[in-house]
């Protein structure tokens, strides 16, 4: 545990306060606690830069793999965008990229490293979130313990990344002049991510608006402030593709179907780009391994790619009698729905929330997350590390940690990392 001030040694608690009090008084990390629990963690957790440079790599190369997929899948027919689970809402607005290069802008790949080396779990395409913690909470806890941060500098790639979207849309012919970055305003790490977004994007004149103060108006989606409807040009959105695909207004009205419609009538720019949805789907994973298993379409580095850091994923059960598996819901988050078996089809262990379970599963061989010790209120206790790196603007950025169960859910812990100066 460090000193204090005075050198007497601060108990976990002070501690505690002493890193995260000032981050909560700014304003821009207020959520270290959660649901009354205990989120961040005052602890620091060591990674090597050998480590920090392979998962780097990692994600690079399964970034070039799943944007030659999207594309290929955005060019398709409708027969594929079923076949992946996307809604039938969706399949106008998800042929729109921000650029053939970018399936999506702000992307999330999902760690863990195993006995058989660095293994990616899945891919948060969609609407990622960690990212206060990743770009901004991490360099300060970690210089608190005198180590250098994995991540420092990078919070430079966000705003050149969302600038380099804005202009793609405008070169494509869209209106980018009224921007507004849009949460759900009463969720708090939501509304939090959504407006540091919104300062690390540069973006001129950009709004940050709650999802609740958006509406149709006259073939326009709007901001309702002071009585008026102001039209929005480019929407950043921390709301997923799918659930758009299901709001609907007080009354009934399919909101989110008309919304999906302006953008696919390229009447409506947004970020994170509707291709991203096809990259988030689990059920991508099981068409690039199946492709890899016949030995088509991909190139032989790309191969190596999957071979080294995917795992075998289907849309059936390939696995029982042969080895320890998981069933994931295709589009679910934070680990709801997610169960895993033993190998003989013995139940381990699911998901206690009660989302997700009506979708169509994927199978994926099941990998350990390693055990680590971590030090929380009440003591110490060993938890299951799960690595997520951010992939934005087409090329590897920060990483953030967290520790939880044997499935990594919404109350899984974030744990600061460090590496040694040298």
């Amino acid at each position: 545990m460090p000193q204090g001030k005075g050198g007497s040694l601060l108990g976990y608690e002070a501690w505690r306060e002493r890193l995260y009090g000032p981050l909560r008084e700014e304003g821009l990390f207020t959520w270290d606690r959660m649901y009354d629990e205990e989120y961040a963690l005052a602890t620091i957790l060591p990674i090597s830069e050998r480590e920090r440079r392979e998962i780097a790599e990692a994600t690079e190369r399964l970034g070039a793999v799943f944007t030659r997929t999207v594309r290929i899948v955005r060019q398709s027919g409708e027969e594929l965008f079923e076949e992946l689970g996307l809604p039938e809402a969706t399949w106008g607005a998800v042929r729109i990229a921000v650029s053939e290069q970018l399936p999506t802008v702000i992307g999330r790949f999902d760690f863990a490293w195993t006995d058989e080396g660095l293994k990616m779990l899945e891919f948060n395409a969609d609407t990622p979130t960690s990212i206060v913690e990743a770009y901004h909470v991490n360099g300060r806890i970690s210089a608190e313990y005198g180590m250098a941060d994995p991540n420092e500098g990078m919070a430079a790639h966000i705003g050149e990344a969302f600038r380099e979207a804005v202009e793609a849309y405008r070169l494509d012919g869209y209106r980018t002049g009224s921007i507004v970055f849009s949460a759900l305003d009463w969720h708090e790490e939501d509304a939090g991510t959504t407006r540091y977004l919104m300062r690390q994007s540069g973006l001129e004149g950009a709004r940050f608006a709650a999802l609740a103060d958006l509406r149709l108006y006259e073939g326009r989606l709007c901001l309702l402030r002071d009585g008026k409807h102001e039209p929005i040009d480019l929407l950043y959105r921390l709301h997923a593709m799918e659930k758009l695909a299901e709001d609907r207004d007080t009354d009934g009205y399919p909101t989110g179907s008309h919304v999906l419609d302006l953008i696919a009538e390229r009447k409506l720019a947004v970020l994170n780009p509707p291709s991203a949805l096809i990259a988030q789907t689990k059920a991508l994973q099981a068409l690039i391994w199946n492709l890899y298993e016949a030995g088509e379409f991909y190139d032989e580095a790309e191969r190596e790619a999957i071979r080294s850091y995917m795992l075998p994923t289907y849309m059936e059960n390939r696995f029982e009698g042969r080895c320890a598996y998981v069933t994931k819901p295709i589009l679910g988050r934070e680990g709801g729905g997610v169960t895993l078996y033993e190998a003989d089809g013995t139940f381990l262990e699911r998901d206690g929330e009660a989302l997700y379970w009506e979708q169509p599963m994927i199978y994926q061989q099941r990998v350990e997350l390693p055990t680590v010790t971590v030090r929380r209120e009440g003591g110490t206790a060993g938890a299951r590390l799960l690595w997520g790196s951010f992939w934005i603007g087409g090329r590897a950025s920060a990483i953030v940690a967290r520790a939880g169960g044997r499935i990594t859910g919404n109350l899984a812990y974030f744990v600061p990392v460090g590496m040694e100066r040298s």
